[in-house]
């Protein structure tokens, strides 16, 4: 079991979602640290939604000059060179391309300084001028952290291409973890600016340094080469464009929130809070599903095996959309306690608890859609098919847009968490439609009893644990001891939680059982394999 854990381990595409699967874990409880580190020093105010806002226009550095995920279509391209014997040519386009986007994002980096404080004020309309000020002065902090961050996602990549997945995994525990240790050591000092600064040190070392000793361990030697001419330069080019011309829901979800939230103190990070708690279970989900069968997907349809690809894909949903109906009522019927576990305490007041709770258990409801479009969109990617879901995304944005105000005017920021669950089930609905109709992945192959059994599991689950969270807490309001113990809030929160988990545990595995669920079974044989 532990050979999975070494750097150089080629694995299969269980044991890379089980590795990545545990490491969305591992980087969730250290990204929950890091919010709990912040909500405690900094609350919901002024200071925390000017940090949050401050990562947009590097994202969108990023995501317009390399189309965000890099190593998506570098791991379609460079398996195309590996199938043929042809490695050196993919490593020759490494390097053209890393080194031709490095002096692109400097320079873009440089200018984009310039333009800060204007970019916040239109992207934030409710932010004051120190908040502004603030705001962008975090923003030029951030923005050489887009050079790290693509230059260990292209070298990320070759590694992907060889199955070996440890230094993805790694990546985002070592980021949270840098953040955590620079706020600690430089806060009183420099203020919540010190958490921008640990966000750019931990793309550094968190994801340029660990890829880079990763590909260094593999024989890639950095070679100073930029060839104009090479035919992989092209064919980067035209995958890649659609990723940069066209803008997903997904990731402009948090500019359409955060144009609304800023006129009200404090809902930006409320907001950005609920949906960190709400990402935990995506990861874990949706991306780890999807960046490990990501390289398997990309092989079948390489070697025209394409039953193989359509049911690949197909099962993957299935499976992911599964586990969501069932952790779905886990979390909304636990919502509060698990946000009053995590972010309550020390400047987050009760009442920013309580907002929290109900954009978290908004968040939720959309989790199967998240999961589904991650996993149909990487099909596309690995068919080398880019400019089609990112046009139908970009339509979509269009049409979701208007929802985002339309929910702020009728229900103020919770109008926003649900604006956001229709727009991706809009995504994930459209992605779905066009596979089929391409007769690349057939909607007739989900497994939809499969599905029906874990709603049926999910219902009942979610109500026993609702039940069980209510009598405890009504129990504990009447236990006066209870107040006068240090921490009790939190003991109690915990206990609710720990006997809410056994509640939802029971109840659906019952309910699994009983209605012939394949789902328990295939754990616990993979989980015996493994």
């Amino acid at each position: 079991m532990l050979r999975v854990l070494r750097p150089s381990h080629t694995h299969s595409a269980f044991s890379a979602s089980v590795l990545l699967a545990a490491s969305s874990v591992a980087s969730g409880l250290v990204g929950l640290a890091r919010g709990k580190y912040i909500a405690w020093v900094f609350g919901a105010g002024p200071q925390t939604d000017a940090y949050m806002a401050a990562f947009r226009l590097p994202d969108l550095m990023n995501n317009f000059l390399v189309g965000g995920a890099v190593s998506i279509t570098f791991v379609t391209i460079l398996n195309r060179y590996r199938e043929r014997g042809e490695e050196n040519e993919g490593e020759r386009l490494l390097f053209t391309v890393l080194n031709l986007m490095v002096l692109v994002l400097a320079a873009a980096s440089i200018v984009l300084m310039l333009f800060a404080a204007p970019f916040v004020r239109w992207t934030n309309p409710g932010f004051p001028a120190a908040q502004v000020a603030l705001c962008a002065h975090m923003t030029r902090i951030l923005l050489p952290a887009q050079i790290f961050l693509f230059a260990g996602s292209v070298l990320g990549a070759t590694l992907l291409v060889r199955k070996q997945f440890l230094y993805q995994a790694v990546t985002p525990i070592l980021y949270n973890l840098i953040i955590i240790a620079c706020g600690v050591l430089l806060h009183r000092r420099l203020g919540v600016s010190s958490l921008a600064i640990g966000a750019t040190a931990g793309f550094l070392f968190g994801s340029l340094g660990i890829n880079a000793w990763g590909a260094a361990r593999e024989r890639i030697r950095f070679r100073w080469e930029i060839d104009l001419h090479h035919p992989g330069l092209r064919m980067w080019l035209f995958m890649t464009l659609p990723l940069m011309f066209g803008f997903t829901l997904p990731f402009l979800d948090q500019y359409f929130a955060g144009f609304y939230a800023s006129h009200a103190a404090g809902d930006i990070t409320r907001l950005a809070n609920a949906k960190q708690l709400f990402s935990a279970p995506m990861a874990m989900l949706a991306q780890a599903a999807g960046v490990a069968s990501m390289p398997f997907f990309a092989q079948l349809w390489a070697k025209d095996e394409r039953f193989e690809f359509a049911t690949g894909v197909a099962d993957s949903v299935s499976r992911v959309v599964a586990l969501s109906l069932l952790a779905t009522s886990a979390m909304i019927a636990l919502s509060h306690p698990i946000v009053e576990l995590i972010f309550g305490g020390g400047r987050f007041t009760p009442g920013d608890v309580n907002l929290t709770a109900w954009f978290f258990a908004f968040y939720t409801l959309s989790l199967l859609a998240w999961s589904a479009q991650a996993i149909y969109a990487r099909a596309f990617y690995a068919a080398g098919i880019t400019w089609l879901p990112m046009l139908a995304s970009t339509i979509i944005l269009f049409v979701a847009f208007p929802l985002y105000g339309l929910g702020y005017r009728m229900w103020g920021a919770a109008g926003l968490a649900l604006a956001s669950d229709a727009g991706i089930l809009l995504q994930a609905l459209t992605l779905a439609l066009l596979l089929h109709k391409r007769r690349m992945v057939s909607l007739a192959s989900l497994d939809y009893a499969e599905m029906g059994r874990c709603l049926l599991a999910s219902c009942a689950g979610g109500a026993a644990t609702g039940l069980v969270a209510w009598a405890l807490l009504a129990l504990f309001r009447h236990l006066p001891r209870m107040a006068q113990l240090h921490h009790a809030r939190s003991l109690a929160d915990a206990a609710i939680l720990l006997a809410g988990a056994a509640a939802w545990t029971v109840v659906t595995m019952w309910v699994l059982d009983r209605s012939g669920s394949a789902l328990p079974r295939v754990a616990m044989r993979r989980l015996r394999l493994g």
